[in-house]
C-alpha cells in the first residue's frame, strides 16, 4: 500500500477543523505546518491531533525547550519559555510543529503529553533538566543529563558558560567532590592568516 503525501495546506485545514478555537496561530513555513496553542489548551489540543480523523499524528518525533529571553533585544516581547513538539502522521504522511509558551517565566509549567506518546517521557525530562520547564502530570520528572546535585539549568541563556561548580574525583577522600569553578574566562582571538596563497588559496 502506498501512502500519498497530504499537502501542507490540507494538513493546516484539517488541524483548524479539529482544534477550532484552541488555535492561537496556524501557519505554513518551509513546507511544514506550525501550530501555536495556549498552555491551558495544550493537552486537549495534542490529544485531538493524535485522535482526530484528519490529523492522526501517531508519533511524537521530538520535543524540546526554547529560551526566548533575548528576543526583547530584537523587538519581540512575550513569554520566555516555550515547548516545541514535532508530530508525524505515518498513515497520512504529514507533519506538524506545535509550540506552546509557558505563561509564567518564574515557574514555567505546561502539561505532560507522556501519556499520549511514550516517547515524550525522556524528551520532557531533558527539557526539564536543561531549561527548568516543569511538565505537569509526568510520572518521573527528574534530571536525565546532568548530575543529581547539579544546580541550575544549563541551556537557559542566563546560565554561565563555565557553570557554577566543578566536580572531580579526590583520591585522598575516595569520593567525588564539588568545588567552585576555577576556569578563568579568556578572550579568544581568531587566527588571521596574512600570507599570500596560503594552502593554495588565491
Amino acid at each position: 500500500m502506498t501512502t500519498v503525501a497530504i499537502r501542507p495546506e490540507q494538513t493546516k485545514d484539517a488541524i483548524a477543523a479539529a482544534l477550532g478555537d484552541k488555535v492561537r496561530q496556524l501557519s505554513i513555513a518551509l513546507g511544514e505546518v506550525t501550530l501555536v496553542v495556549a498552555a491551558a489548551d495544550y493537552l486537549a489540543a495534542m490529544q485531538a491531533l493524535r485522535d482526530a480523523e484528519g490529523c492522526r499524528f501517531e508519533q511524537l518525533v521530538d520535543l524540546c525547550g526554547v529560551d526566548y529571553s533575548t528576543y526583547g533585544e530584537v523587538g519581540t516581547e512575550g513569554p520566555r519559555y516555550c515547548v516545541v513538539s514535532h508530530l508525524l502522521s505515518v498513515s497520512l504522511n504529514q507533519r506538524v510543529r506545535v509550540k506552546v509558551f509557558c505563561p509564567d517565566d518564574d515557574f514555567p509549567v505546561v502539561a505532560s503529553v507522556s501519556d499520549l506518546w511514550n516517547s515524550a517521557n525522556w524528551y520532557e525530562r531533558e527539557a526539564f533538566d536543561l531549561y527548568g520547564i516543569v511538565f505537569d502530570g509526568h510520572n518521573d520528572l527528574r534530571r536525565i543529563l546532568t548530575d543529581y546535585g547539579f544546580i541550575g539549568h544549563p541551556f537557559r541563556k542566563d546560565f554561565p558558560l563555565s557553570g557554577h561548580v566543578e566536580m572531580r574525583y579526590d583520591a585522598e577522600q575516595r569520593r567525588v567532590v564539588y568545588e567552585p569553578v576555577t576556569i578563568e574566562p579568556r578572550e579568544i582571538t581568531p587566527r588571521i592568516i596574512r600570507e599570500d596563497k596560503y594552502g593554495g588559496l588565491h
